[in-house]
């Protein structure tokens, strides 16, 4: 029988913080829900942000996008400009789980594909304040790694000093579960809060 994991490895964004660029875009484009989707499946793309999460700069990014796409300037600029606009908040439900396995004493950590730029702008506000609960939050903007790479896990289980089959990794993504999971990792797909905390009871990390 295997063991039970002991650390717990939380993804940020869809799990504890809702992000997600629709949250500015729909302003921007005003009632064009088809237009905003092409934008942001062939301009601002899912693969353009993961070089952002990975640490290219910004200002980089954007001018050059730009230079490519001068008919989108403004909404491509916005994308800096206005990032924080994509974040709703946090996931209230989540943090709560959060905040109960804390109090249980299980080791927490957070592992996430987040601008080390932007992450900055998150970190400092006290709505966000929870984030204290991690012992060490992996950015991967500062690591120059991203999710699913698997050295972002070997990374991330090198300075836990944990065993992978000892650690629980929480994740909305699929492609990051599995890469998780071919390490050895504890996986929880994250769909819900309460589908998680079913989870975390019969792994007896919640009572």
């Amino acid at each position: 029988m295997a063991p039970f994991p002991r650390d717990v490895i939380f993804d940020l964004g869809g799990v504890l913080i809702e992000w997600d660029p629709r949250h500015l875009y729909r302003s921007l484009f005003a009632g064009d829900q088809a237009g905003m989707e092409r934008f942001l499946a062939e301009i601002c793309t899912p693969a353009w942000n993961l070089e952002l999460d990975r640490g290219r700069p910004f200002a980089e990014a954007v001018a050059e996008l730009t230079l490519l796409h001068p008919e989108h300037a403004e909404p491509i600029r916005a994308y800096h400009a206005r990032w924080l606009e994509m974040v709703a908040g946090p996931i209230d439900a989540t943090v709560a789980i959060l905040e109960e396995l804390d109090g249980r004493g299980v080791p927490l950590w957070a592992l996430t594909n987040w601008s080390a730029e932007t992450f900055a702008l998150v970190r400092g506000d006290p709505a966000y304040a929870f984030l204290d609960r991690f012992r060490t939050i992996f950015v991967s903007g500062e690591l120059r790694l991203v999710k699913p790479d698997p050295e972002i896990f070997r990374h991330a289980l090198r300075e836990i000093g944990g065993a992978p089959e000892r650690t629980l990794f929480v994740d909305d993504a699929e492609k990051n579960v599995a890469a998780a999971a071919e390490l050895g990792i504890a996986t929880h797909r994250f769909t819900t809060p309460e589908r998680l905390r079913a989870d975390l009871v019969r792994l007896g990390l919640l009572a």
